[in-house]
Formats: structure tokens, sequence, C-alpha cells
């Protein structure tokens, strides 16, 4: 009937030594628990409501609170919790659109003058 889309494979991917790839498997999950650690951090310091809404959480929807880092810098995790701000997966995700909207308006507005 109709053509398939194959991608072009440029050559065969090349394989990772056993060394590389548990370097890999060591530093995901530093990451993974970096992150969740200030995640936790933040549900104690700041509590299971978000900051914008209001709304608060239970076990049941605690997985639909996220946090924010205010200055965006995720690598920026102080103790006292000064640079987050939990927020609400509809409200962190207002407050990053908010930007992109602004820089696109901003962006509009540079051309018209």
């Amino acid at each position: 009937m109709g053509q398939t889309f194959r991608p072009r494979r440029s050559g065969k991917p090349a394989e990772k030594s056993q060394a590389e790839l548990d370097e890999m498997v060591r530093r995901m999950r530093g990451e993974q628990s970096a992150s969740g650690s200030y995640r936790e951090q933040s549900l104690k310091i700041h509590g299971w409501i978000c900051a914008k809404c209001g709304r608060e959480f239970d076990l049941a929807n605690l997985h639909l609170l996220t946090v924010h880092h205010r200055d965006g810098n995720h690598l920026n995790n102080p103790p006292d919790g000064s640079n987050w701000e939990n927020l609400c997966v509809w409200c962190h995700d207002d407050e990053h659109s908010r930007g992109v909207l602004g820089d696109y308006l901003n962006d509009g507005e540079s051309r018209r003058k």
C-alpha cells in the first residue's frame, strides 16, 4: 500500500565499555537521589501546599506538587530552602510559560519599532 518512513542509520552506534556504563548508572543514580533530597527538604520546609494557588495536597496527590527553583538554577539548592517554592504542576507550568510568552511578546514589540 503506502510507503513507510524508516530513518537512515549512519552506522552502528558506538558501544560503551562496562566501566562507562557503570559510571553512567552511578551518575544517574546520584542525580536522582540529589533531586529527591531537595524535594523532600522543600516539602518539609514549605509544606504540602502550592505557594501560588494555595491548593493543599495529601499522599494520594502529592506527586502533583513540584519544586520550583526561583532563580532558575537547579543546582542552587540551599538547605534553608530560600531558592525553592512548592508549586502544583499547573502553577509550575504557568510560571515557566509566562517567561516564554513575555519573551515572545517583547520580541514582537522590538520588531514593531
